[in-house]
């Protein structure tokens, strides 16, 4: 089909003709209509760019002398991280002759793995850079629930816990001193004015 026979169908029809393959002998056109095209190109486009969320790469950093409290910590940041949708990067920094027990930072590394394994794969083992050894985690796509986790509700929990155990172990105050006394007294009373039971011969 010609060029201007061409044209005239797509007038015939209300629509456009495009030019798909320029570079193909001869070249192919189609006949559609552009502007709805254009359209569902950009609807098309933001939903994809709304599914494909940017990652970020979260850092958590420890040194090897770092206690099991702050590791603890550590894991629990990395979750709600991971839970985030975001990569989480574990750097152990060794100062002077820490350098000499780089095993220690693998070891560390190596239990931020065995916690976060139901939450995170390996996305870069742990390796050196210079005077630090790093590790990157990724999210899975399948977590655990939530409620699973334990984080800051059972950490209030226990807290709460242990305070009624210290109020109960405390010493008692003055003025529970003072009523415990003054019931003694009252007992103490009660069992002088009660008449005897004995006989005398």
């Amino acid at each position: 089909m010609s060029i201007e026979d061409a044209r005239a169908e797509a007038e015939k029809f209300g629509l456009d003709l495009i030019e798909v393959a320029p570079e193909a002998q001869p070249p192919v056109c189609r006949i559609f209509d552009y502007g709805k095209f254009r359209y569902e190109q950009q609807k098309k486009q933001k939903e994809a760019q709304k599914k494909a969320r940017q990652m970020d790469v979260k850092g958590i950093r420890v040194r090897p002398n770092t206690d099991e409290h702050d590791l603890a910590v550590k894991t629990r940041q990395a979750i709600k991280f991971l839970r985030h949708g975001d990569k989480v990067k574990f750097t152990v920094i060794f100062r002077g002759p820490e350098l000499r027990h780089t095993e220690i930072g693998q070891k560390q590394l190596e239990h931020f793995m065995a916690q976060l394994s139901d939450y995170a794969i390996v996305d870069q083992p742990p390796r050196m850079e210079g005077r630090r050894m790093t590790m990157v985690l990724e999210p899975k796509k399948n977590m655990p629930p939530a409620s699973l986790d334990g984080g800051e509700r059972g950490e209030k929990s226990r807290a709460k816990d242990e305070d009624k155990e210290s109020r109960s172990e405390a010493p008692a105050s003055d003025g529970q001193r003072a009523d415990l006394a003054s019931q003694l007294q009252t007992e103490s009373l009660a069992v002088q004015e009660e008449p005897s039971s004995e006989t005398t011969p």
